[in-house]
């Protein structure tokens, strides 16, 4: 099973219990029936195989036809999909289909517009570790939807030394080295990020990498341009910290590699969708 199955597994059960008993107790178990996806807000749809398959999952015999693509721009009263089956199954998974596509549509939204603030620059922008737990395959699955591009999915794919890393490790020298030695014993082959909080700290990771990443966090847009300047090209780079749509246009304009965003997933309002009954 993978991961995703399991997270939709777990959603289907953590809504189910040992039964939805609204429907049990009042729709015939051979009844059957027809429901539409209705937008109810402007934005941008995604989710859409995320709800066929939650529908699918619950109740095989349910027949999904999904009238739009994932990244497609709605607007209010478009139909994503229709579903048709056993009355019951509807709308035992109706909660976690919506739920799922709700927020997925919101964070598609969210990126989409930020892409569009960038548009004409060379920079991507990324996502981050502040997803909602249980939720991030889909949130950053949400992100690539709206235009974005996913940095690292967890604690496994990349070695970022944040702060705290190299405070507790001595410095910088100390946390690059001992990174490095950990790669080569393990016999991993997964990149390397390092933090930086200042110009002098940038010269301490050119110093002693070298890196595939340089995070320079909290700089402003101008010292990202001095501190473009030192790395030469050298390796990647990322503005972090505090960028916000007021904001990310001049940023991207340094000439920066890529620029993390957390409010793409964690500060995002889910776009307004509904499962409407047809009756037939």
């Amino acid at each position: 099973m993978t991961l995703e199955e399991e997270l939709l597994e777990l959603a289907i059960r953590e809504d189910i219990g040992d039964g939805d008993h609204s429907s049990l107790s009042c729709i015939p178990h051979d009844a059957m029936g027809k429901a539409r996806l209705l937008i109810k807000e402007d934005g941008i749809l995604a989710g859409l195989e995320v709800a066929a398959r939650v529908f699918k999952r619950y109740d095989a015999d349910l027949e999904v036809e999904v009238l739009l693509k994932n990244g497609d721009e709605v607007k209010y009263g478009d139909i994503g999909l229709y579903v048709s089956g056993r009355k019951q199954s509807i709308l035992s998974a109706e909660r976690v289909v919506l739920n799922l596509m709700q927020r997925m549509s919101g964070i598609a939204t969210n990126t989409a517009r930020i892409m569009k603030l960038v548009e004409g620059t060379s920079v991507k922008i990324l996502d981050t570790r502040k997803t909602t737990p249980g939720l991030r395959w889909y949130e950053k699955k949400a992100v690539e939807i709206g235009g974005g591009t996913n940095h690292r999915f967890g604690l496994y794919d990349m070695i970022m030394l944040k702060d705290n890393h190299i405070d507790y490790a001595g410095g910088i020298e100390k946390a690059i080295s001992k990174a490095k030695s950990y790669l080569k014993e393990k016999g991993k082959n997964i990149p390397i990020e390092v933090e930086t909080r200042n110009i002098d700290e940038v010269k301490e990771v050119l110093k002693y990498g070298p890196v595939d990443r340089i995070m320079l966090d909290n700089f402003t847009s101008d010292e990202i341009r001095a501190a473009l300047k030192v790395i030469g090209g050298e390796c990647a780079t990322e503005a972090s910290g505090g960028i916000t749509e007021e904001t990310v246009r001049s940023y991207a304009e340094t000439g920066v590699d890529y620029i993390s965003m957390g409010a793409l997933t964690h500060s995002v309002k889910s776009l307004d969708i509904s499962l409407k009954a047809i009756e037939i």
